[in-house]
């Protein structure tokens, strides 16, 4: 009887244990088929994704095609709605920008500056605004007697003489040293250091210049800030950005982002009329809202330095404040200290706009009537520029850094007449801090 019992309980176990074995390998299976449903689902809905992308980048594709089209379209009715910054085709990198250690090491120069070697805005230049390098240059970057602005010119675009033709296809026709003006197809422009307002009395510099004319720049001043900027062959400032001596940053622009093109039929249609306030009839309070009325207009969008420099539609969305005041005697580019004296109330509110925030920007313009060549106003007109800012940052706690010069000759006259125009021989100040693309971290 127990022999028999005993047989019972191991056949009950054996059929418990066949049981579970069952019901385990059907719980595998069902968690086997499981998993190859989520994986079937999964492939599935990677591939909607891939197809998803794909069909979005035939959008943009389609929309970047059409604007290109439109673009197209607009230059052969009107060349001056085409954004002139976007290039016609992609440009190579510019070297300062690259730290991977692949490229060409640059050449390093160092210097602390002095009073010697710095002009104040009561100074005059130290060659003439038409002057002309007619000697030959040799392709060494480090020709004796050259500028630093030549050497970089040589260096990346070949030439400095005037009458040669750049690498870029662009004809010098002056070059007075501190600036070289060329002849485009769509005009004349300016080549100057935009680092030069940057140098001030005590200043320890390092420069380093790459291969292809492009500079990276540390200025460091004694109470420990660092500015560091990076410009391009033409000596044109792509970015900068100050660092304090406790490590914070501000970075003030950045052109080395791709921009998107300006639509600038767009802008003529929503933008309101171009505000002009005379800096002689303004209080401080009004010439303080004048400055903020800059961010009341929204254009939807951000805009590169370039873009604001080049396009007057573009910088005619923040008001201009005419410094009818400074007056220039005719070729020159100096101020007298009496004259700085009228820009205490503007000086003294750029120096509370950018305390309050260190990463505003100023634009100062300068223009000249419409005697003498075109060139030349455009050489002098950015030399004047270059002075109110000097005046400003010599008088004011105003950082250098926060102010960008832009010379543009006789094109945008206040008066319209060919006559010597003491009206039309003038500097603009432009707050455009809300057109700048600026980093978040800011």
């Amino acid at each position: 009887q127990a022999a028999a019992e005993q047989s019972a309980a191991e056949q009950a176990a054996a059929e418990q244990a066949a049981a579970e074995q069952a019901a385990a390998e059907q719980a595998a299976a069902e968690q086997s088929a499981a998993e190859q449903a989520a994986a079937e689902q999964a492939a599935v809905e990677q591939a909607a994704a891939e197809q998803a992308a794909l069909e979005q980048a035939a959008v943009e594709q389609a929309a970047a095609e059409a604007a290109a089209a439109e673009q197209a379209a607009a230059a052969l009715l009107d060349p001056e709605l085409v954004d002139p910054t976007i290039p016609t085709e992609e440009a190579p990198p510019i070297e300062a920008t690259i730290d991977d250690g692949t490229g060409e090491a640059p050449v390093i120069t160092e210097e602390i500056l002095t009073d010697e070697g710095v002009r104040s805005s009561d100074e005059e230049f130290s060659t003439p605004v038409d002057g002309t390098i007619a000697a030959e240059v040799g392709s060494n970057a480090n020709d004796e007697g050259l500028s630093d602005l030549e050497k970089i010119l040589l260096l990346g675009l070949g030439a400095v003489v005037v009458g040669s033709i750049l690498n870029n296809g662009d004809e010098v026709v002056s070059n007075s040293g501190d600036r070289v003006v060329v002849r485009t197809d769509t005009g004349y422009t300016v080549y100057k250091d935009d680092d030069a307002l940057l140098r001030q009395p005590g200043t320890e510099v390092r420069t380093e210049t790459f291969a292809d004319g492009s500079t990276r720049t540390f200025l460091t001043r004694p109470d420990g800030t660092q500015v560091v900027t990076i410009r391009d062959a033409q000596g044109r400032v792509l970015r900068r950005a100050r660092v304090f001596a406790d490590g914070s940053e501000v970075q003030l622009f950045d052109d080395l982002t791709p921009a998107v093109a300006v639509d600038i039929r767009d802008l003529e249609i929503r933008n309101r009329a171009p505000r002009s306030y005379s800096v002689a009839d303004l209080d401080r309070e009004a010439l303080r809202l004048a400055l903020l009325d800059a961010d009341a207009y929204d254009a939807g969008r951000s805009f590169s330095l370039r873009q604001i420099r080049e396009i007057v539609e573009v910088r005619d969305l923040v008001p201009g404040i005419d410094l009818d005041s400074i007056t220039f005697a005719t070729g020159s580019a100096a101020i007298s200290p009496e004259q700085t004296e009228s820009l205490v109330r503007l000086g003294i509110l750029i120096e509370e706009f950018v305390a309050e925030n260190p990463g505003e920007v100023f634009l100062i313009e300068g223009h000249t009537d419409a005697t003498g060549s075109e060139s030349y106003n455009l050489a002098l007109s950015d030399r004047r520029a270059e002075t109110v800012a000097l005046a400003l940052t010599e008088n004011f706690g105003i950082p250098p850094e926060n102010l960008v010069v832009q010379g543009y000759g006789e094109e945008f006259l206040k008066v319209d007449t060919p006559l010597s125009e003491q009206a039309n021989r003038r500097a603009t100040v432009r707050r455009i801090t809300s057109l700048l693309r600026q980093v978040a971290a800011n």
